[in-house]
């Protein structure tokens, strides 16, 4: 519908209109949108073009608890304003929550990012090709993350705010960082924990904040707000690799290299700020003391920013640099420098301690400050970075030539499918491995091309795969903040050996890709039963599709042969017999084609074996209708859960059942029971 005008309305609205357009031109910068003043040194104003938190999220940060949604959407607003920003999905969460990354540089550098990654990844792949002529030009990779403990939430807040300075900042400080600098700026390690955290204090706070550490708003429920959706600590699962989050993650690191990456945390709500060094005598003796020495080297303008504000902190206290699995460690043994930041909590708006009240907003300012101090030295530093990269990976070779041991093999012998996830985890850390070409005898077992992976010492990665491998039995120091180490192979219950001697005869073809396999069927599928071993990692998965779909199936409790293609086949107890007849009703009988194929297609997907059995009767060992064998129904699982309990352990076990197994689980509260 049109409505007709008078010429002179007309006027008054185009002028208002160029009004409106020329006040958001020429509109005074305003100053650092937060809730404390924060001296922010070469930063002359701020571009009125790009959207203050505020605008966008509807607070000033610091006075409310953002939520997961809301920085995601801040992201993609500055993202949509900025030139000097592009926003990256690199995975998923159990829950469906986006982790992102934002690159933040020069528009310049934008321009050329692509031949910046792959000139920085020379300095790990070709460091030899690599001189100081070229490092005098390569930006600096800064990775800065936030709040892998989803309750520990002011990192995530100065996130938000430290995008908002980098994207709008103009000014010596940060157009000249950015000219040298790329930053990978990862605001949410762990949404999902910190969805359940937010909602808990902004929905047990009122208009007026409490600072009794009684209050609900200080006290979350079960399982808390730390963990992720399975209430795993993600600060442990670095080396592991287990979850979306991490292997999200870490696919953003080995893509990019980072020569820092920093990790915000908070600790006890009377202590002041740590940031590394940690202890030193708690120092892995893989990492090189030169990461230590640059570690100090940017300490000091931690310092130099915290001093600015008269805020407490300390250092070489309380915090170690042992266990690769954490997030300022796991750097270490890849060529970078990991940073530890903890700030005291106010968990809630505002909290009482021993040491005085503490506001949040105080807690945000540090982080901020941490992240200006970890780009300025980071560009101050920016050639010992890229040198220390570029050498730490130089020395690896030199290092495995020094080493007795040759390669690792990984037995697929027994346990194949659990060796295969070890050779996938190994390549997600970008860990060379190959096919085995011969016959090899190692420790009393023999194998064959196909029954073991090969990893050579002598790679770029062979400091962390030696930290991963090696069986660590004494310690400089007896203490510990809680993890040491962690001898992976041991972690997945498969057989490992170290050989030594020449190994080149034993490399066969190099694995890219490692896809799980070793599902069999043998014999006619006529046959009066199926056995299916219990020996492979996936077999709960595909008895449950069994059961699921209405078939009969039995647990051997003892050994015993059984007749497959006119050959005796031993069986250890424990396996599972599926009748291709039965107890079934005229009529409802199974068709054995349609068990023949359900039981291919669950060999192909669960990676298990099957036998199709002759005829009842055994040559050993119990008939496969035996009296002794226990009928299976399918599960139904409870797990209790809540208050009481762990939820580390709980969380362990629902997501073995969930996610590996695919099996319903019932979560229990414990309260409930009795």
């Amino acid at each position: 519908m049109f409505a007709c005008f008078s010429p002179r309305i007309l006027l008054i609205v185009a002028v208002i209109g160029l009004t409106l357009s020329w006040t958001s031109e020429t509109a005074v910068a305003q100053d650092l949108p937060f809730h404390m003043d924060v001296p922010v040194e070469g930063v002359d104003s701020y571009d009125p073009s790009i959207p203050t938190p505020e605008s966008v999220v509807g607070h000033v940060i610091g006075t409310r608890h953002t939520t997961p949604a809301e920085v995601v959407e801040y992201f993609r607003a500055v993202a949509r304003a900025s030139d000097r920003v592009v926003l990256v999905q690199h995975a998923e969460t159990y829950e469906g929550n986006p982790l992102i990354h934002a690159i933040v540089t020069s528009p310049s550098n934008h321009g050329r990012l692509e031949r910046i990654r792959t000139a920085n990844q020379r300095l790990s792949d070709a460091p030899e090709s690599v001189g100081a002529e070229d490092i005098a030009g390569m930006p600096i990779v800064v990775y800065q993350g936030y709040s892998i403990h989803g309750d520990e939430s002011s990192g995530t807040e100065a996130a938000v705010l430290y995008l908002y300075h980098l994207a709008a900042g103009r000014g010596p400080a940060v157009d000249d960082a950015l000219s040298e600098a790329v930053v990978l700026l990862d605001p949410l390690f762990n949404p999902d924990g910190r969805d359940r955290f937010v909602d808990w204090v902004n929905r047990n706070r009122g208009r007026v904040p409490v600072s009794d550490t009684q209050d609900r708003e200080h006290n979350q429920e079960w399982p808390g707000g730390r963990t992720n959706h399975y209430w795993f600590d993600l600060n442990r699962d670095w080396l592991p690799a287990q979850h979306p989050e991490s292997q999200g993650r870490l696919r953003v690191f080995h893509d990019w290299r980072p020569q820092i990456l920093t990790d915000h945390h908070e600790m006890g709500t009377g202590s002041t700020f740590f940031f590394q060094p940690g202890i030193p005598s708690r120092n892995n003796p893989n990492t090189p003391e030169r990461t230590f020495e640059l570690t100090g080297a940017l300490a000091e303008y931690h310092a130099r920013r915290l001093d600015s504000v008269g805020a407490g902190y300390y250092t070489r206290e309380s915090f170690d640099d042992f266990y690769y699995g954490k997030g300022s460690t796991y750097p270490d043994i890849n060529g970078a420098i990991g940073v530890l930041f903890e700030q005291a909590s106010s968990r809630a708006l505002v909290s009482d301690s021993d040491a005085g009240t503490l506001h949040f907003a105080f807690t945000v300012r540090n982080q901020f400050l941490a992240s200006l101090s970890t780009l300025e030295g980071a560009v101050a530093l920016r050639r010992e970075f890229l040198t220390h990269q570029r050498d730490f990976y130089a020395d690896a070779f030199e290092l495995a030539d020094q080493s007795a041991v040759e390669a690792w093999l990984i037995g697929a012998k027994r346990g194949r499918t659990r060796a295969e996830h070890l050779a996938q985890l190994l390549r997600r850390h970008r860990v060379e491995i190959h096919e085995l070409a011969g016959d090899v005898r190692v420790d009393g077992t023999t194998y064959a091309p196909g029954e073991a992976f090969v990893v050579p010492a002598g790679q770029a990665q062979y400091r962390l795969l030696k930290a991963a491998f090696e069986r660590t039995l004494s310690y400089g120091d007896s203490l510990f903040y809680d993890v040491s180490t962690w001898t992976l192979p041991l972690a997945f219950d498969v057989d490992f050996h170290e050989v030594r001697g020449d190994v080149d005869e034993l490399l066969g073809q190099r694995i890219d890709a490692v896809m799980p396999g070793g599902g069999e069927t043998h014999g006619e599928l006529g046959g009066v039963a199926w056995i299916m071993s219990w020996q492979e990692f996936y077999a709960p998965s595909a008895l449950a599709e069994i059961l699921d779909r209405g078939y009969a199936a039995r647990m051997m409790r003892q050994e015993f042969t059984a007749v497959v293609d006119g050959r005796n086949i031993s069986f250890p107890r424990g396996s599972v017999v599926i009748p291709t007849v039965g107890r079934y009703m005229p009529g409802e009988e199974p068709d054995p084609a349609a068990l023949g194929s359900l039981v291919e297609d669950l060999a192909d997907r669960y990676h298990v074996r099957f036998w199709a059995a002759e005829t009842a009767l055994t040559p050993e060992g119990p008939d496969l209708g035996a009296r002794s064998a226990a009928t299976l129904s399918s599960p139904r699982i409870g797990l209790v859960t809540g208050s009481g309990t762990s939820s580390y352990l709980s969380g362990e076990a629902w997501h073995a059942m969930s996610e590996r197994f695919g099996l319903p689980v019932s979560l229990l509260e414990a309260s409930r029971i009795g």
